[in-house]
């Protein structure tokens, strides 16, 4: 059974304040994005890369793969209006050309520290309980506010779980998923945890980490430049 890395690359990336897609930023001579490819390049048990790509960025992502030699990337699929798009895009490619029971591993293109114990760990526990999402217990004080400004009431925190990427399907559970979203008008659920419990159906937790950063301000690039710097893995290059 094969196991397919489904990298989302389909936002444009407005709290950066940047003239290009965060996830083709700069940092350390290398786009984000090939950080990203590189970690499932680099994984033994990912067969396949799709990628789903900002409209009018395809010809730049393509000569990227070509330059850094990520020969897992099989197709580059058009983006999406949403993330729920992209996803479903990228989902029916995949079903074209991979069989029901491969998993499809759905990853944020901006989430370039993701190591490979979160990879593996991911394939193990879809295997086993038929999906899987990478999360992280919360850690803070939590506070629920109508209004964004103030609160008088707190979430108690063990009960909270702070959601990341791969989120691991098998191709048919995903094509399903989406099908199903279409025809019932659901068209904008943030990832594919909460399209899964829209539906009522039950996830299983695949470990995280806080290193596993998602880039969305500049604040986490600063973060992400200087987690390079000190990392001692061998899985990012």
């Amino acid at each position: 059974m094969a196991n397919i890395a489904l990298i989302i690359a389909g936002g444009v990336g407005t709290r950066t304040h940047q003239d290009i897609p965060k996830q083709f930023l700069s940092v350390n001579d290398k786009p984000v994005i090939i950080y990203t490819i590189e970690a499932f390049q680099n994984h033994p048990d990912i067969d396949a890369i799709y990628i789903v790509c900002l409209d009018g960025w395809q010809d730049v992502l393509q000569a990227y793969v070509q330059q850094f030699n990520a020969g897992k990337v099989k197709r580059i699929v058009k983006g999406g209006k949403n993330g729920q798009d992209s996803i479903r895009n990228g989902v029916y490619a995949i079903a074209e050309a991979f069989d029901d029971e491969d998993l499809i591993l759905v990853h944020d293109a901006i989430r370039p520290m993701v190591s490979s114990d979160i990879i593996s760990d991911n394939i193990v526990k879809c295997r086993k309980y038929g999906n899987a999402v990478t999360v992280i217990p919360c850690m803070e004080a939590m506070l629920k506010s109508g209004d964004e400004r103030h609160s008088n009431e707190s979430i108690l925190r063990n009960s909270l779980f702070r959601a990341q990427t791969p989120q691991t399907l098998s191709v048919k559970d995903a094509v399903s998923i989406h099908r199903e979203a279409l025809e019932k008008g659901i068209t904008n659920s943030v990832a594919t945890c909460t399209l899964l419990l829209e539906f009522g159906k039950e996830v299983f937790f695949a470990k995280g980490s806080e290193l596993n950063i998602k880039i969305t301000t500049t604040d986490d690039i600063t973060i992400f430049r200087a987690l390079l710097s000190m990392q001692k893995s061998t899985w990012l290059k």
